[in-house]
């Protein structure tokens, strides 16, 4: 039996309210627990010694904070809510509506859904099982990748879906997967005509799409840093080991909630982004920088690397590998790195680095 244990906790779009945050940090804290990091589905996740198990779950109840031990039978939605404004301009696509559709999910998804800007590859697009992509002529209307579980197949729907129709659209299509599972799931010949054929469009708005979406190329921003936008600033913090202090996450949290900032988000690329900083504060965030010795300026080819959670050998990997790319002066742009050492897990790549079976 396994000595060690990881409890997973979901915000949805990666959009984390510091409050909130806060209080699972003391609770963890007063647990014995001094690390927490970040997954590939910008959910929080804490490693943590079996005898602790108890203490931990009981101060998580008490704040009414769901989340798995062990498992992620509810993988949490992921979106590119983190780039917008950041990364992404001139579009229709603002972080209202985002969270609109984030509040229409009053179900727990089991199936991976990912809620993407067309205008950016900073979160990957089709990562999820359920991937919906902001159509970018057509305001408020969405095109619909399906990757069937456990498999690389994608479909793409001829129909557009209007954004207050998507977590239901999201809800009938996970409920015919897993009720039709030897068609839809663990399949490679699944089929998508015949998964759409099961559903009850008449029932939502569509529209029909004139075309395929064309996909942008992948071209990762520099996602760390204490930059400039617009006439405020945002702030991105990247660890080289995934692992990040609950002391400085608890300072973060309370300089947010000191300076009037509502949110923080969590990344695909296990790191976090704060945005909103204004610049009579950027005094008090490079002080906090300071105080816990974080360093700001990675190499990029160290950022554009994509591997499992929870994953040692695979850290190993990749530092190893970034050291010889570092050696070489090898150009990265434009390259993701993925690492998998597990079967049938799933890493965002355009060069994939695999453990032979």
């Amino acid at each position: 039996m396994t000595s060690r244990a990881t409890i997973k906790i979901n915000f949805k779009g990666g959009i984390i309210s510091p409050g909130e945050l806060y209080n699972i940090l003391v609770a963890a804290t007063r647990s014995g627990i001094y690390y927490v990091s970040f997954g590939l589905r910008q959910q929080l996740l804490i490693d943590l010694p079996i005898e602790l198990i108890p203490g931990l779950t009981g101060e998580l109840k008490k704040l009414d904070v769901f989340f798995e031990l062990d498992e992620d039978c509810y993988p949490n939605i992921i979106s590119s809510y983190a780039a917008e404004e950041v990364f992404i301009n001139n579009t229709w696509l603002s972080e209202g509506v985002y969270k609109d559709i984030l509040d229409e999910f009053d179900y727990k998804p089991r199936l991976k859904i990912n809620i993407s800007d067309s205008n950016q590859s900073f979160t990957p697009l089709l990562t999820g099982n359920i991937n919906w992509i902001a159509s970018p002529a057509a305001q408020h209307f969405w095109h619909l990748f399906i990757r069937f579980p456990k498999t690389n197949q994608v479909y793409e729907w001829t129909s557009m879906t209007y954004t207050n129709d998507i977590a239901k659209v999201s809800k009938e299509i996970e409920e015919v997967i897993l009720e039709n599972r030897e068609q839809f799931y663990d399949n490679q010949q699944a089929n998508g005509v015949s998964l759409f054929t099961k559903l009850s469009p008449d029932k939502f708005i569509q529209k029909q799409s004139d075309r395929p979406l064309t996909l942008p190329s992948f071209n990762l921003p520099y996602y760390e840093g204490l930059n400039r936008y617009n006439n405020k600033y945002w702030l991105g913090i990247y660890r080289r080991d995934e692992i990040f202090s609950i002391d400085f996450l608890k300072q973060l949290c309370l300089l947010c909630l000191d300076t009037r900032i509502g949110q923080l988000c969590s990344t695909p690329w296990k790191s976090i982004i704060v945005k909103g900083i204004e610049e009579k504060d950027r005094v008090l965030w490079n002080g906090l920088l300071e105080k816990h010795s974080i360093n700001m300026r990675h190499a990029a080819n160290e950022l554009n690397f994509q591997v499992e959670d929870d994953c040692p050998d695979g850290l190993e990997l990749k530092n190893y590998l970034v050291k010889g790319l570092n050696s070489d002066d090898t150009r990265t742009f434009g390259l993701c790195i993925g690492i998998k050492t597990r079967k049938k897990s799933e890493v965002f790549s355009s060069i994939l680095v695999r453990r032979k079976p």
